[in-house]
C-alpha cells in the first residue's frame, strides 16, 4: 500500500533522494518556516496483515489532511523492494527495499515494523536490516508480532514491550532480556513503542501523533475514525468479561452479564448464588468450572477494570472511585491495586489519566 500524490518519495540511483532527509531529532524548518515532514517508514513483508499496515498509515495520512500540509511522509519498504501478496489475493506495490534504506545516509523519523506471520526466511531478511534502520531512526516502533522481529534483532533488549496476547509468552521465553508486559494496548519505553495486535496499531499511531503534535490533534483524528479518543497504553488487551469464558449454564451466564452494572451491590458468593437460584456451594463450583475463574476473582477483575477507567477519564477522588466500584474505603482499592497491578491508584492515574 504505497503512498501517492505529494506523499511519494523520489529515488535517485537506487537510493533515497533528498526528500527523505529528516533530522534525527525531528523535523527542521525550511526557509519559509514550514517544518519538514516527518518520514515514517513502514516495514512490510510477505505474511504481514494488511490492517496492521493500513490502520497506522491512515492515521498519519489523516493527520496530513486535517493539517492541510504534509506533517508525515509515508514510505513503504520490503526485502529487496518486492511487492507483497496479502491473503493470497491482493498485491501491494512497495516503494523501496530495506537494503537500500539501510545503506542510505538519510535519516528516518519513525520506523514501524508491522505484524503478521513472522517465521521463515522472509523474516530473517527483515531482521538483518533492522539494526541499521533503527540506528538512523528517532523512534522504533512495532505493531503486533512486529515486536518479535525487533526482539530477534536485539532492538528490545533492556526495554519494556508488548505484542499480541497470542505471542506474549513466546516473546518472554525466547527473548529473556525483553521485559514483556502482556496485558497492555501499547508500551512506550524511551524511543521504543510497541503495540498489541490488529486495532491496537491505530492506538499506537494516535499516541505517536499526540507525542508529535499534541492531544487535541490526536483526539480530532480519533473522532473522525470513530474510535476511542485515546485508549491509554496501560489498558488491558482484554476486558474482564472477555478474559473469562461465558458460562454454559444460563443462570450463571445471566449473573456474569448483570455484574458489570451492579458493582456497588452486595456481590458476596451467597448473594450471587441466590440470584442464580442455586446453592452457594453448587454455584461457586459451577462458576469456576464454566468460566475458569472463581466468583470473587471475577468480581475483583470487574472492579479493578472499572476503577482503571475512572482513574483514566475522571478527576474523582480515590475514595469516590472506590465507592463507585463497590469498595467501602479508598484503602481497600489501594491494597487491591498494589496486589494485582504492582502500583497504586495515584501512580496509575499519573501515568494514564486522559482527563483535562
Amino acid at each position: 500500500m504505497g503512498s501517492s500524490g505529494d506523499a511519494a518519495v523520489e529515488e535517485s540511483d537506487g537510493h533515497l533522494g533528498q526528500q527523505l532527509t529528516v533530522a534525527a531529532t525531528g523535523p527542521s524548518c525550511d526557509d519559509g518556516g514550514m517544518p519538514e515532514p516527518r518520514t515514517i517508514v513502514f516495514v512490510a513483508y510477505e505474511g504481514m496483515q494488511l490492517v496492521e499496515l493500513a490502520g497506522p498509515m491512515d492515521v498519519f495520512g489523516f493527520a496530513n489532511a486535517l493539517a492541510g500540509q504534509q506533517l508525515y511522509r509515508l514510505v513503504t519498504a520490503s526485502p529487496q523492494g518486492r511487492s507483497i501478496k496479502v491473503d493470497g489475493a491482493l498485491t501491494l506495490g512497495i516503494e523501496h527495499s530495506l537494503q537500500d534504506l539501510a545503506a542510505s545516509e538519510e535519516g528516518i523519523d519513525t520506523l514501524v515494523v508491522v505484524g503478521g506471520w513472522v517465521s521463515g526466511p522472509v523474516s530473517a531478511e527483515v531482521v538483518r536490516e533492522l539494526p541499521a534502520l533503527a540506528r538512523k531512526s528517532r523512534r522504533v516502533t512495532s505493531v503486533c508480532a512486529g515486536a518479535l522481529l525487533l526482539a530477534s534483532a536485539g532492538l528490545l533488549d533492556g526495554y519494556r514491550a508488548t505484542t499480541h496476547w497470542w505471542n506474549t509468552d513466546l516473546m518472554a521465553r525466547s527473548y529473556p532480556r525483553v521485559t514483556v508486559e502482556p496485558d497492555r494496548i501499547y508500551v512506550h519505553d524511551r524511543n521504543r513503542w510497541t503495540s498489541a495486535g490488529v486495532a491496537a496499531g491505530i492506538d499506537l499511531a494516535l499516541a505517536l501523533v499526540e507525542d508529535d503534535h499534541g492531544r487535541e490533534k490526536a483526539q480530532e483524528i480519533a473522532r473522525s475514525f470513530v474510535v476511542f479518543t485515546r485508549r491509554s497504553g496501560g489498558q488491558a488487551q482484554f476486558s474482564a468479561q472477555m478474559r473469562a469464558q461465558p458460562a454454559r449454564t444460563p443462570a450463571i451466564r445471566a449473573v456474569q452479564q448483570w455484574l458489570p452494572d451492579h458493582l456497588g451491590d452486595d456481590l458476596a458468593v451467597s448473594a450471587l448464588a441466590q440470584r442464580a437460584g442455586m446453592s452457594e456451594r453448587h454455584f461457586a463450583r459451577a462458576f469456576r468450572d464454566e468460566t475458569g475463574s472463581t466468583p470473587a476473582a471475577f468480581v475483583e477483575d470487574l472492579r479493578i477494570e472499572a476503577a482503571r477507567r475512572l482513574l483514566e477519564s475522571t478527576e474523582l477522588t480515590i475514595t469516590a472511585i472506590a465507592r463507585a466500584v463497590g469498595y467501602r474505603h479508598g484503602e481497600t482499592l489501594h491494597r487491591v491495586f498494589t496486589r494485582r497491578l504492582s502500583t497504586t491508584p495515584e501512580r496509575y492515574r499519573q501515568h494514564f489519566a486522559t482527563a483535562s
